[in-house]
This record gives C-alpha cells, structure tokens and sequence, in this order.
C-alpha cells in the first residue's frame, strides 16, 4: 500500500542572527501520513525551534515546509499557524484555570477557516465528548484543571488538540512535567490515542528511551543539523555517527588502533566491527560499545576492576575501572550479580562494535 507524505521538509534553515550558528540548519525530512515522529536531542539542538517552524510560530529563513501536499512556508508562501490544520500540545499544558474541561477542549474548535468549517452546536458537543472519551477522561467534563493531576491536565491538553480532528498534532516535550510513572504510562497512552485515531504526530523529546518508545520515526539532532534520521531499531542498533552513538544508546568509548587483524585496545584486542574500512584502519580509532553488549568475566588477572554495581531491578548496571583510568558500563541480568571489586575480563562479538574515526589523539 503506498501511503501519502503527511509533512515534508526541504532545505528549512532558521537562524536568529548573523552572529549565531543557525538554530535549524538545511534540514529535510518527510513523514507518511499515521507516522509519529520524535524529534530527539540536547537542549540548544533545534527541535523546538523546527516545531515552532512546523507550526507557524516562526518563519524559515530558507526552504519550504508542505502539509498534505499543501506548501505553507517558503517559496512565497506563508499560511496563518490557525489555517495550517494543526493542532498543539504545550510542554507546560497551557489550560485555561477559569475553563472546565470541556470548555477547554472546546476552545480548539471555534473555527476552522483554511477548510470553511463552522460547526454547529451539537456537532461541537460531540466533537468534544468523542476527543475526552478518547484520553479517557469522560465524567470529568465539568472539572476544573487545578481539580486534575498532572496527567489529566496533559490529557485535556491533548484531547483539546485532537478534538478538531487536525491532520497533524505537534506535541512540545509533553511529559517532561509528570512524574516518572505518570510519563512511562501516558507515554503509551499518547501512541494509543494518536494511532486509534489515525492522527499524525511529532514530538519534542530529549528522553531517548520516550523518543524509540513512541515513535515511528526518530529525527537526532544536534546544534541545529539532522544527524540521523530513520525507525527506532536502526537508530539504537546502527548509529550513523558517534554523536548519535553517545546520544541514543550511550555507548562506552574506546580508544584503539589497527594491529594487523584486529582492534587493539587498553583492555584487549577485538576483531570485527561495523564500519571496519580500510580508511578507518589507517587511523586511530574509537569503538562504541553498547552498554549491554559487555559481557564480563570474572578473572583474577582481568585488567577491569567493578568500581560500583547498581541495582536497577531486572539488571545491573557495573561500573568498570579500566587501566587508563577510564570508566565503562555494562548492564547485565540481575540474576548473576558480580561483587564490587572484582577484577573481570570483556567478551564483545563483532557485530557489536561500532568503528568511528578517533575524536582525540589515540594514546595506547
């Protein structure tokens, strides 16, 4: 089934001043329609601003944005953020305290001008019962948001959004508020909701394990520029650059260099590796290991020492002394935990090894 491209970016630049590095710089995507898209990165990268760019709070200084085939910035010309057929979810809820719940969700469907839609009184009453049924909020129509927590607060910020039935709901780091079990259960929700409905979405995240969790596709950015675009899994699982490498997976980092047929490092020798080119063969290097791709062994001659162990419930996360001094991190099952002190060895398959040219001088 071909499916039809929801938003499209080409080329969208945006910079504050000549005297600045650009906030959002050339940047292109484009997202099918039923797609959620997390926009993943730092505080400073961009993504709130390509948000903001998106929804027509900010204008581009370059390049165009279209929404269902629709251009409505660049190349001359420019639709209203209330015209664009968008909906908006605000990191901080931006309820109104003086509203009721059905009040504020009402407030999104006072008109529809790019689509000449008035609706009539009982059609906004149903609109508005089917957007707080869908959040799973019904019977609380008549409440007051200093009567909500948090997460219901966050809910009728949603349904407001999704109550006009918009083509695609822009959600700014909307959890970012909540408490951690509240996020890990609305994050879920906000999928649930957003796929039953058939809604688009993009959202703004700094959380890399919410940005894989949610979405459909994963934009890593990074002071403005679009460092890797592409699912969940070959974000996590291949790393276009060690930027996203740290980032997403937070790798550990190993200094090495070519000896022969295989890696040389402080703490052994490996083969393999993806990206193991003869171009990056000829220079120092460094490898990126995923933290659960250590497996250790305890050996009293091991040049690794378990400086500390946290438990984190089904695993353990180990914190590693190497020689040079530097720290690594594994996180194993919890049924086999190693005591603190213990002096380990490292086992790493080919195939988890990640090769990137060195960021620093290589010192063996």
């Amino acid at each position: 089934m071909v499916r039809s491209v929801i938003l499209r970016l080409d080329g969208i630049t945006r910079q504050f001043s000549r005297a600045s590095a650009p906030a959002v710089n050339n940047l292109s995507l484009q997202l099918y329609q039923g797609d959620l898209l997390g926009l993943l990165g730092p505080s400073g990268c961009g993504k709130t601003t390509l948000l903001r760019l998106i929804a027509g709070f900010e204008p581009p200084d370059a390049g165009t944005i279209a929404l269902a085939d629709r251009t409505v910035a660049g190349s001359g010309n420019w639709v209203l953020p209330e015209q664009r057929d968008v909906g908006m979810v605000f990191q901080d809820y931006a309820l109104f305290p003086h509203l009721t719940v059905a009040k504020n969700v009402a407030f999104g469907l006072r008109q529809r001008q790019h689509k000449g839609l008035r609706h009539t009184t009982k059609q906004v009453t149903h609109l508005i019962k089917a957007a707080i049924a869908q959040v799973g909020l019904a019977g609380l129509e008549n409440r007051y948001p200093h009567e909500l927590s948090g997460g219901q607060q966050q809910r009728v910020a949603l349904a407001r959004a999704l109550a006009p039935q918009p083509a695609l709901v822009l959600l700014d780091e909307p959890l970012s508020n909540l408490d951690v079990q509240v996020r890990l259960r609305l994050r879920q929700e906000i999928r649930d909701v957003l796929k039953a409905t058939g809604t688009s979405g993009v959202f703004v995240t700094h959380d890399q394990e919410e940005a894989l969790s949610i979405a459909d596709q994963v934009a890593v950015m990074r002071n403005g520029n679009l460092e890797q675009f592409g699912t969940p899994e070959t974000i996590y699982q291949k790393p276009a650059t060690r930027f996203v490498a740290e980032f997403v997976t937070q790798a550990n980092v190993l200094a090495a260099k070519w000896n022969g047929d295989r890696w040389e490092t402080e703490i052994g020798c490996f083969e393999g590796g993806r990206q193991n080119t003869e171009d990056t063969r000829q220079q120092p290097a460094d490898l990126m290991i995923r933290q659960e791709d250590l497996l250790l062994e305890p050996d009293e001659a091991g040049v690794l020492v378990i400086r500390d162990r946290q438990f984190l419930g089904r695993e353990h996360r180990y914190y590693l002394l190497c020689p040079s001094g530097r720290e690594l991190y594994a996180r194993l099952p919890a049924a086999k935990a190693i005591p603190t002190g213990t002096r380990v060895n490292v086992h790493i398959t080919a195939s988890a090894l990640q090769v990137f040219p060195s960021a620093s001088v290589l010192q063996l």
